[in-house]
C-alpha cells in the first residue's frame, strides 16, 4: 500500500479499492506463493494502458468549452476491456482507476470472457441541450475511437451516460470507422441493443440479494426496502423488489430524498426522471401524502429491512451503518460502485447483517452487456425472457462463487472476501498462463 499511495498520490478511492482487495487475497498469496513470486497483485494494480485527452466542443451560445476525457484499460487477461463511461463533474483519473480496478474482478465473476476497463469525462450533461450533449459526445469519440473496438475495448454507459449519449457516441464511431460493430453496449433496441440491458443492474442486484435472503430463510414479501438514488439502477431494483412483494419506501437524488410509507409509485418516478429529467422532490406534487426531505445522506435514517445503496461511492459511512443496524436492517446490497466505506462494512458484518459487495451484486449490468456483445457478434436478438433467465443464472453463479471462495480460505459467509478472491484467482490464472506481459 505504501507503493500504491506513493505512485498514485491523492487518488483516495483507488487506494481504498486496492486495499480491500489486497487484504482479502493475502491468505491466497500465503497458500500459493507462486502468485507472489510472479508479482501478480502488483501487476494487477497497474493499468495496462491509461489514456487522457482533451475534449473541445461548442455550446449553444457558440462558445468553445473544454473538458477532459479518460479511458483506463486495466486488464485484458480474460478478454477485451469492458466497462462504462461516466460523465460527471467529479470525474478525475483516480475515480476512473478505482472503477476500472473494481471492474476487473466484477467482470471475472460474471464467467464471461471480458477484461476490465473504465472511462469518462468531467463533462456534466445535466442542464445541457440535446445538441450540446451531441457536440460533446462526438468530440469525445473523435479521440476515443482510436483505442476501442469489439475485440479490444467495449465501453458502456454509467452515471451521466444513458441511451441518448450512447446513441451519439455510437453514431460518431460508426462514421469515423465505417463499421457497424458491437463496440458499445447499452445501445437502443433499434440498432443492436439487448432486451433487459436497461433493467439489468437493478434486476441483478435483487437476484443476488434474493440468494442472501434465502440463506436467512427469508423472502422479499412484506419487507421494507430503502433504495438510494433514482437513476437506472435504483429504478429497476425498485421495480424487481416490488414485483417480488417488497415495499420500497424511499428513493433519493442529489437534492434530497422522498419517503412514501404507502410504497413508492414507480411510474411517477420514471416519468420525472426518464421523461422530464426532473428532480425527485417533484414526486410529492403527485403524491402529497409522501414527504420530501433535504440532505440525501440522511436516507439511511429511514427504518428498513433491506438497504440498497445505488447512488454513489462511500454513501454509507460508519455512522449511517450504525443507524441501519439499530433500526433492524437484515441485508444490504450494493447497487452502486463501492457505496459503503470500510468502516461501515465492518459495522454491518459484525452485527450479522448480510452484506452483498458491489463487485458481485451489481455485476448484472456488465453481464448483460456481455450478452449484448454475444448477440451482436452472432447478429441475433434474444427475447426478454431468455436474457432475463441468463442474467438470473449468472447472478446465482456469482453468489455461489463468492460463498465457495470465502469458505475455502477460512472466511465463511464473508461475501466481500469471497468476491475478491474468486475474481482475483480467475484473472491470476490467466495472467500466469500468458507469461509476463
Amino acid at each position: 500500500m505504501g507503493i500504491v499511495n506513493a505512485r498514485n498520490p491523492g487518488e483516495t478511492e483507488f487506494h481504498q479499492a486496492v486495499k480491500e482487495v489486497a487484504e482479502s487475497v493475502s491468505p491466497v498469496m500465503e497458500k500459493r506463493p507462486q502468485l507472489a513470486r510472479a508479482r501478480i497483485l502488483e501487476r494487477m494494480i497497474e493499468p495496462e494502458r491509461t489514456v487522457m485527452f482533451r475534449v473541445p466542443w461548442v455550446d449553444d451560445k457558440g462558445e468553445v468549452q473544454v473538458n477532459r476525457g479518460f479511458r483506463v484499460e486495466f486488464n485484458s487477461a480474460i478478454g477485451p476491456y469492458k466497462g462504462g463511461l461516466r460523465f460527471h463533474p467529479s470525474v478525475y483519473l483516480g475515480i476512473i482507476k478505482f472503477l476500472g480496478f473494481e471492474q476487473v474482478f466484477k467482470n471475472a465473476l460474471t464467467t464471461m470472457p471480458i477484461g476490465g476497463g473504465k472511462g469518462g469525462s468531467d463533462f456534466n450533461p445535466k442542464g445541457k441541450s440535446d445538441v450540446e450533449v451531441m457536440q460533446f459526445c462526438q468530440s469525445f469519440m473523435n479521440e476515443l475511437f482510436r483505442h476501442i473496438g469489439p475485440d479490444t475495448d467495449v465501453p458502456a454507459g454509467d452515471i451521466g451516460v444513458g441511451a441518448r449519449e450512447i446513441g451519439y457516441l455510437f453514431g460518431q464511431y460508426k462514421k469515423l470507422t465505417n463499421t457497424f460493430t458491437g463496440v458499445l453496449t447499452g445501445k437502443g433496441l433499434e440498432y443492436g441493443g439487448s432486451l433487459v440491458r436497461t433493467q439489468a443492474t437493478g434486476y441483478g442486484l435483487v437476484y443476488y440479494v434474493t440468494r442472501m435472503l434465502d440463506d436467512r430463510g427469508k423472502d422479499w414479501n412484506g419487507l421494507r426496502v430503502v433504495v438510494s438514488g433514482s437513476g437506472n439502477v435504483a429504478i429497476y431494483a425498485t421495480q424487481k423488489a416490488q414485483q417480488l412483494g417488497a415495499k420500497v419506501i424511499a428513493l433519493s437524488d442529489s437534492n434530497g430524498y422522498i419517503v412514501d410509507e404507502k410504497g413508492i409509485n414507480l411510474e411517477t418516478v420514471r416519468r420525472i426522471k426518464e421523461v422530464e429529467r426532473g428532480r425527485i422532490c417533484q414526486y410529492v406534487d403527485a403524491h402529497p401524502h409522501a414527504e420530501f426531505r433535504e440532505r440525501w445522506q440522511d436516507i439511511w435514517t429511514v427504518p428498513c429491512d433491506v438497504a440498497l445503496p445505488s447512488a454513489t461511492q462511500n454513501e454509507i459511512d460508519e455512522a449511517s451503518a450504525k443507524v441501519l443496524v439499530n433500526n433492524g436492517v437484515i441485508a444490504v446490497g450494493e447497487g452502486a460502485n463501492m457505496p459503503s466505506t470500510p468502516e461501515a462494512i465492518n459495522v454491518l458484518q459484525d452485527a450479522g447483517v448480510s452484506f452483498a459487495p458491489a463487485k458481485a451484486a451489481n455485476a448484472g449490468g456488465v453481464a448483460t452487456s456481455a450478452l449484448e456483445m454475444c448477440q451482436n457478434s452472432m447478429r441475433l436478438n434474444w427475447t426478454f425472457e431468455e436474457v432475463d433467465t441468463r442474467l438470473k443464472r449468472i447472478m446465482s453463479s456469482i453468489y455461489d462463487q463468492c460463498i465457495a471462495a470465502a469458505q475455502e480460505y477460512g472466511m465463511g459467509g464473508n461475501l466481500v472476501a469471497g468476491a475478491n478472491i474468486a475474481g482475483f484467482l480467475k484473472v491470476a490464472e490467466a495472467m500466469i498462463a500468458q507469461g509476463v506481459v
